[in-house]
């Protein structure tokens, strides 16, 4: 079996810093696990590591496609899978990094193949959602509770397509979730997580919040707009550049979207903390990715007969 180091996380916890660092100790290369950051051009809200700072360490799945494409989870999946294998034909250790439980989930233990996008369907949901806030939500708890209760009643995205696989194929999404997976096979994955004390984990977001506004994120959003982007495309919906482009639009001063994009990376660095707590088998470390002793610690990880 293949070693496969993975470090997930909270947002702001140093879990690029910490995989950059364990990819130098092991001749590694980054796949990168966060699904904003495949999207081509929006970089400075999705704190994307410049290549400048990536130590030389060859970085993958990032960029990969242009934002008004539709990437979905179990293409990530196939994606990342395939990049592994070339990874290790090199001889070099792949090293997992990011945020989004769900592509993680997808790609250890794959997904059960649904019905294809049925976009008249999808519109019409998209449509209801728009006149009645919180309408989806319910009716998915209706028909079915189980993913109901696993998606937060604000992610759009996921709602509609458990209405949709729900729907089309007439079974709920949560039996789907039980057949026919693939999981990754020949990698022993290695999950490290870090967990910063909450009270120092909110200040760095609050600081970094502050810190893509005042590098130009509303700049980004209008050049992005100004290049044709769609304003209805996935990563406008996304903390930081909803907001700014509710500053670009005129609905939100710009100390409003700072205030507003503060509160709401909050809770979503909560709801990654709830979700990842159900990975099995991590390696919690209390600190952020940088610091010299979660460094180390993370490195024992993955010495074989090593004390941790």
């Amino acid at each position: 079996m293949i070693a496969l180091p993975i470090v997930l996380g909270p947002t702001a916890s140093g879990k690029s810093d910490l995989a950059i660092h364990i990819a130098l100790a092991n001749g590694g290369e980054i796949v990168n696990c966060d699904s904003l950051q495949i999207y081509r051009g929006f970089d400075i809200g999705t704190a994307k590591v410049p290549p400048s700072e990536r130590r030389g360490v060859v970085h993958h799945l990032i960029d990969l496609v242009d934002p008004d494409q539709v990437f979905t989870a179990g293409e990530y999946a196939r994606t990342a899978r395939d990049v592994l294998q070339q990874i290790v034909e090199r001889e070099h250790t792949p090293v997992v990094v990011g945020g989004t439980g769900f592509y993680l989930r997808a790609l250890l233990e794959g997904l059960s193949p649904g019905p294809p996008r049925e976009e008249t369907i999808r519109a019409r949901l998209q449509l209801r959602e728009e006149k009645r806030r919180g309408s989806l939500h319910r009716i998915l708890t209706r028909l079915d509770p189980t993913a109901a209760a696993r998606i937060h009643s604000n992610d759009r995205n996921k709602i509609i397509r458990a209405l949709e696989v729900r729907l089309v194929a007439g079974t709920p999404i949560s039996e789907l979730f039980d057949r026919g997976r693939e999981r990754l096979e020949g990698f022993q994955p290695i999950k490290i997580g870090l967990n910063p004390p909450r009270s120092l984990l909110y200040q760095r977001m609050n600081d970094r919040a502050v810190h893509i506004f005042e590098n130009g994120l509303v700049d980004e959003v209008r050049g992005l707009l100004a290049a044709g982007v769609p304003r209805d495309s996935k990563p406008f919906g996304s903390l930081g550049y909803k907001q700014a482009l509710a500053v670009v639009e005129g609905r939100l001063t710009p100390e409003e979207a700072l205030i507003t994009t503060q509160l709401e990376t909050r809770h979503y660095a909560k709801r990654q903390l709830t979700w990842f707590r159900r990975e099995q088998g991590v390696n919690w470390l209390d600190g952020f990715g940088e610091e010299p002793a979660i460094r180390e610690k993370a490195l024992r990880f993955l010495r074989p007969n090593s004390a941790n």
